[in-house]
């Protein structure tokens, strides 16, 4: 059995869907603190109804940030099993081998992490935003 489609795997795949992934955060985020600025919650009525219009998307940057680590552990797995399949096929492998597909396994856990990180922040700026607001309302609405 051949795996040397891991490679294309862990570059194209995961670290390809880590991508995919932080963009669409990032545009969540972007659009969602687009929204707070628009929102009036003098203009507002039913707060059960602002709660869930500042909270709609967040679960899909929540979701993104505890899944992000999971998918960049993914990539390294793949990465250690193509390495160790190599230095099976060639008993006489050079250590810059080895060392290579280890820095390939690694990477896909450092964009994991990477993107994680970055969704936690965004999550947590948001939340707390949403939460503020909510707040606000509050205080305006005795």
């Amino acid at each position: 059995m051949n795996m040397e489609w891991l490679a294309g795997a862990i570059d194209y795949g995961v670290i390809g869907l880590l991508g995919v992934l932080s963009v669409i955060v990032v545009a969540i985020g972007v659009e969602r603190l687009l929204y707070y600025r628009s929102v009036d919650i003098r203009q507002v009525d039913d707060i059960k109804a602002l709660e869930l219009a500042l909270t709609r998307k967040l679960f899909v940057i929540a979701s993104v940030a505890s899944n992000a680590p999971y998918l960049g552990l993914l990539g390294t797995v793949f990465g250690i099993m193509l390495t160790f399949y190599r230095m099976g096929q060639n008993a006489a492998i050079d250590t810059a081998q080895i060392m290579t597909g280890l820095a390939l396994a690694l990477k896909a856990t450092a964009v994991g992490l990477a993107v994680a990180l970055v969704a936690v922040a965004l999550y947590n700026l948001l939340q707390r935003k949403a939460k503020v607001m909510l707040l606000e309302w509050e205080i305006a609405h005795g």
